[in-house]
């Protein structure tokens, strides 16, 4: 990431001195699912939302985390006067850590719970409360930020609690974003969708719609999770030992279920896990997770039955570390599991950790435990709409221009497609990328230009120093291995070699290799030609060795030292 202190004083180029436009320019979270960050531009003036993150793909080797790039940020960092939060989930808030200390400090709004995640993900990397203006808000309130923006909050049902979506009031006209959400009719905590503000806003005019698309292609409705937590208790209720159950930490409020589950079915629960504590605490404290009873530490089950006793924990996406892989693969310090117990995975695999989870799931099945995982049991659903409600979206706010979100390309166009069939479609759809300026005014809708965006790295410690060809390189080594040639010339030529993850050893093959790189090296000495010439030489002679005697490509790694 660049330094903003250097790129601050030079902004980029917005709307000319007295045009009417936004630009509403998505920054990540565009034909992706996951780091979702946002950025609305009129005149000198941006708002942002959402700081969010990805996980990496089974390609991406060594990755921790994806965060999005933010050099627009940066270049423009003068001109940010204010940041929104819609909702605690990862792929909203967890890239915050590396992106606010990066950017001028700016009011940030969000809902308590929101924030409050946000606080503890600061604080693990060090950044203290003063550093950042976090600023609280109800799910009905109104913010100004700027001259410009105005921004209304909506309650909206997802899977975590103080989800919102807003209306943004500029000069051009009204921005209807929904955030992440599913029009839940019996969600836990009781609060509905405000869908009575959406159609109030759609009599008043909203110039465009921002709405989920992660479920377009699924008909009818999503379950609610009324429905999940009966299904997730008639299943425990015939659990004869004890119960391990898996779920995303951020789930609270099917947590809040799981709570009251174990409470009528006489079990008591034990917290295992980081996230899952983590999420808990903050959650209790807002309010927002009420315990029928007190949890217990795994200490304190060993004078209780089995049937009397459930675990929560983490490990729902097959993560090596997670309490559950641990389970699984007989590494966790302090429990084993045995026949008679009974794990349920509450969670769909993200897309890239199927083979992770499958991995988990068989070996849950060696041990002789009881799985219980979905589509077989329905003991999960999604906290995204599908159709029907997408189209109530549609319907209620009646937007003159469209702007699906939050999807792969796939879901972005068959949410445009659904769209075309309602009584009332939109004047016009378009299918952004990250890093398109959408330009919208009163007329206006279209794409005139790009800025910077894509994929940062997180690895280990590192922030960025990770590029795509350094990727390629990892998956060529795994897949073909490393060989690393050192040819020494003095005071007579002769060559190492060292393998790793091409063959087994293989004396008279590295033998075969030593030779024609030697004969390689000794042509370029008798031709005077430049080490740099000299290595080349050897690189591409065993290259072409190589392939020809093995039909592989291993990394080459060619050294010479005078």
């Amino acid at each position: 990431m660049t330094n903003p202190e250097k790129t601050s004083r030079n902004p980029q180029p917005g709307p000319e001195q007295g045009e009417t436009h936004l630009e509403v320019i998505p920054l990540g979270g565009m034909g992706e699912i996951g780091k979702n960050i946002f950025a609305y531009r009129y005149d000198d003036e941006i708002m942002v939302v959402d700081g969010g993150l990805a996980f990496p793909d089974a390609h991406q080797m060594g990755i921790d985390l994806i965060i999005p790039r933010i050099d627009y940020l940066q270049q423009n960092a003068a001109l940010i006067k204010g940041w929104i939060l819609t909702h605690g989930h990862e792929d909203h808030i967890g890239g915050l850590p590396y992106i606010l200390p990066r950017l001028p400090r700016v009011p940030v709004y969000g809902a308590p719970l929101t924030l409050g995640l946000v606080r503890e993900k600061l604080a693990e990397f060090g950044v203290k409360d003063g550093d950042v203006d976090l600023r609280e808000v109800g799910l009905n309130d109104k913010v100004r930020i700027g001259k410009h923006f105005h921004v209304e909050f909506i309650r909206m049902t997802h899977s975590i609690p103080d989800n919102a979506g807003y209306i943004l009031t500029t000069p051009v006209g009204r921005v209807l974003h929904t955030g992440d959400f599913k029009l839940d009719e019996h969600p836990s905590d009781g609060l509905l969708s405000d869908l009575p503000r959406i159609e109030q806003a759609g009599k008043d005019g909203v110039l465009l719609l921002i709405s989920d698309s992660t479920n377009a292609e699924r008909p009818g409705r999503t379950p609610s999770e009324a429905e999940v937590a009966k299904n997730i208790e008639e299943v425990i209720a015939n659990c004869r030992g004890r119960v391990f159950l898996t779920t995303f930490a951020s789930q609270v409020n099917r947590i809040q279920n799981i709570l009251h589950i174990a409470h009528r079915q006489g079990r008591r629960v034990v917290m295992e896990g980081r996230s899952m504590l983590k999420y808990a605490q903050v959650a209790q404290a807002l309010g927002h997770l009420e315990t029928p009873d007190p949890f217990l530490t795994n200490e304190e089950v060993g004078e209780l039955q089995d049937q009397q006793v459930l675990y929560l924990c983490t490990g729902s996406q097959g993560q090596p570390m997670s309490v559950l892989s641990r389970l699984a693969f007989g590494t966790h310090a302090k429990i084993a599991l045995r026949r008679g117990d009974s794990v349920i995975l509450s969670s769909n695999p993200i897309p890239g950790n199927e083979e992770a989870v499958n991995l988990v799931i068989n070996r849950l099945y060696e041990i002789g435990v009881d799985v219980y995982y979905p589509p077989t049991y329905r003991v999960h659903a999604s906290g995204h709409g599908s159709q029907e409600e997408l189209a109530t979206i549609l319907n209620l706010s009646r937007p003159k221009f469209f702007l699906p979100w939050h999807g792969e390309p796939r879901h972005q166009i068959n949410h445009a497609r659904l769209a075309q069939t309602l009584p009332r479609p939109p004047k016009r759809t378009l299918i952004a990328k990250n890093g398109d300026v959408v330009r919208l005014g009163p007329d206006e809708f279209k794409v005139t230009g790009t800025v910077p965006a894509g994929a940062v790295y997180v690895d280990g410690l590192g922030v960025g120093d990770i590029s795509d060809e350094i990727l390629l390189d990892r998956v060529s080594m795994s897949q073909e291995g490393i060989l690393i040639m050192t040819a020494v010339l003095h005071p007579s030529p002769h060559v190492e070699i060292v393998s790793r993850g091409f063959v087994r050893a293989n004396r008279d093959l590295d033998n075969q290799i030593r030779k024609v790189a030697l004969e390689a090296i000794e042509g370029g000495v008798r031709e005077k030609k430049r080490l740099e010439d000299v290595r080349d030489d050897m690189y591409g002679a065993v290259r072409r060795f190589v392939r020809k005697v093995t039909g592989r490509n291993p990394v080459l790694i060619p050294m010479i030292v005078d």
